[in-house]
């Protein structure tokens, strides 16, 4: 195991600033109001939360808070409820529980028990929430995934994936942490285990097999540096297997970080050949 930190520790004052441009002139190219962000308690969506309402306003940002009872801990809603307190931003509580029984018993095939189609559904359920705020009152879905999970494909498609802009998204982890630390996010939640909260019980350390220090540690080595697996697994101190599972989930999750893929068949492919600039003008 490596005995020093691997990612490196960023300027969090020239980060915040950036990342405050960044969201300014979003709104400013799209003509819209301000940012809906989905609150879930953890560390993510609270340094997303504390980002956005610190660098633009409270005023600016609207937040819904979507537990489904059945699988979400209460701990999660109150440190939630407590964070959008804290910030005094205005917050919607929206229990997706009985959405989610209403395709229960609608949809051919349901299985309450086929934990990745059913957390996948939750997933998607509050995005398509946000975007009802969003269209609601002309603002913008801000996403929550960091660098790592954006690597990982550790998201749902069209889900927590589905998002307007992502803040985090050149961040790993680790470096997360560090910014929370830096805005001021409670230390119960930087140092509360992370988890999508799909289904009951449900850890990422658990499911990815490693600590995120070395996760992070191979995804730096390997998407910045260059080095391959050998090198990685002797870098690290770490198995070849170790290295090779969570490169193979960076190959298996490219299809989530694409628009979907278009056949060939003239000269510009949109999915390819065809880039503007982002701009919504009169």
């Amino acid at each position: 195991m490596p005995t020093q930190r691997i990612v490196p520790v960023l300027d969090y004052e020239y980060v915040v600033k950036r990342i405050a441009q960044f969201l300014e002139e979003m709104l400013r190219k799209t003509n819209t109001s301000g940012y809906v962000v989905g609150l879930s308690g953890g560390i993510d969506s609270a340094t997303t939360t504390y980002l956005a309402t610190k660098m633009l306003g409270k005023n600016m940002v609207k937040v819904l808070i979507m537990p489904d009872t059945d699988v979400t801990p209460k701990e999660d809603v109150d440190d939630a409820i407590s964070i959008a307190e804290q910030l005094e931003v205005e917050y919607y509580i929206f229990d997706i529980s009985e959405v989610v029984k209403s395709f229960s018993r609608t949809l051919p095939f349901f299985d309450m028990n086929h934990n990745a189609s059913v957390g996948n559904l939750r997933a998607r359920i509050r995005m398509a929430s946000l975007y009802y705020f969003a269209n609601r009152f002309n603002m913008l879905v801000m996403g929550t995934s960091n660098k790592s999970e954006l690597l990982l494909g550790y998201f749902t498609k069209y889900g927590d994936g589905g998002a307007d802009v992502l803040p985090l998204g050149d961040l790993y982890k680790t470096q997360v942490r560090d910014l929370a630390r830096f805005l001021g996010v409670p230390e119960r939640i930087i140092l509360k285990p992370s988890s999508p909260r799909l289904w009951k019980d449900q850890l990422t350390e658990d499911e990815l097999g490693l600590k995120y220090e070395i996760v992070d540690s191979i995804l730096y080595l390997y998407v910045e540096e260059k080095m391959d697996v050998g090198e990685i697994a002797s870098a690290l101190g770490i198995s070849i297997d170790n290295v090779t599972n969570i490169i193979r989930r960076i190959h298996r999750g490219e299809h989530k970080r694409r628009l979907p893929l278009i056949p060939r068949l003239t000269t510009t492919n949109i999915a390819y050949d065809l880039r503007l600039p982002i701009y919504v003008g009169g």
